[in-house]
């Protein structure tokens, strides 16, 4: 009982608390960038949904060591049990409670991800939304929850984890209201339109050109001019006048 009651076990459970706020500020934010499609020739959409889902794959592992050593700690009655359902703790139990309904929320847009193929498409954005309701919970839990989010580092990392994810969030929703209500996030792989048509501006009409009319080849195989008759000398000339005389 001696190692469950180690204080490194609390100093764990409250570094990767805030690890994992970290981490899933930053998976929140990516996926705003892929949701709105944002990439350029230097950082393009297919490296932002990569580390967007690898991120979050990062996040689940803090969160679960998180989660372990906030169980295994007897030093505080908090069991595996209140891990996943609210309201089950005899310890701050609104708080704990706040933790555990980021888990749920968190646990459910991971596993749909994985079932994505699975899901339609309307099911599989309509779960996606509740990784910012899992944020927000996430973010209260940690400030109600531990002393290390009222001074000092903790203070700084956790309102700026808000004010990051605020700002997102923000323009996530109204950035480009349009895009933002019909695609949680797009495939990076879309072909692009061509260059030469994606600022091409209204077609220029070209002035008709007159019609010359060719003339047929049986018009051009016509009948062959006439010849001029020969001049007759004059001498001749006069020899017949003489004759007719």
């Amino acid at each position: 009982m001696i190692a469950l009651t180690s204080p490194y076990l609390w100093y764990t459970t409250r570094a990767t608390g805030l690890m994992a706020l970290v981490l899933f500020t930053g998976v929140v934010s990516l996926g705003a960038l892929v949701a709105l499609r944002v990439g350029g020739s230097s950082v393009g959409r297919f490296e932002i949904s990569e580390l967007h889902r690898s991120l979050s794959i990062v996040a689940m592992v803090f969160l679960g060591i998180h989660i372990l050593t906030t169980v295994l700690d007897s030093f505080v009655s908090t069991g595996l049990l209140a891990a996943v359902i609210p309201l089950t703790s005899s310890y701050r139990r609104v708080p704990v409670a706040l933790g555990a309904v980021a888990l749920d929320l968190m646990l459910a847009v991971w596993l749909s991800s994985l079932v994505k193929t699975h899901v339609a498409n309307a099911t599989w954005r309509l779960i996606h939304w509740f990784s910012w309701l899992a944020w927000a919970t996430a973010l209260v839990h940690a400030v109600t929850t531990g002393t290390d989010a009222r001074g000092g580092v903790g203070l700084v990392l956790v309102g700026l984890c808000g004010a990051i994810g605020a700002g997102a969030g923000l323009w996530r929703a109204l950035g480009r209201p349009t895009r933002a209500a019909g695609r949680t996030a797009l495939s990076p792989l879309a072909p692009a339109p061509p260059a030469n048509r994606r600022h091409a501006g209204p077609a220029r009409e070209m002035p008709a050109r007159p019609r010359v009319e060719t003339p047929t080849r049986a018009e051009r195989s016509g009948p062959p001019p006439t010849e001029a008759p020969a001049a007759i000398p004059r001498r001749a000339q006069d020899e017949t006048r003489r004759r007719r005389r």
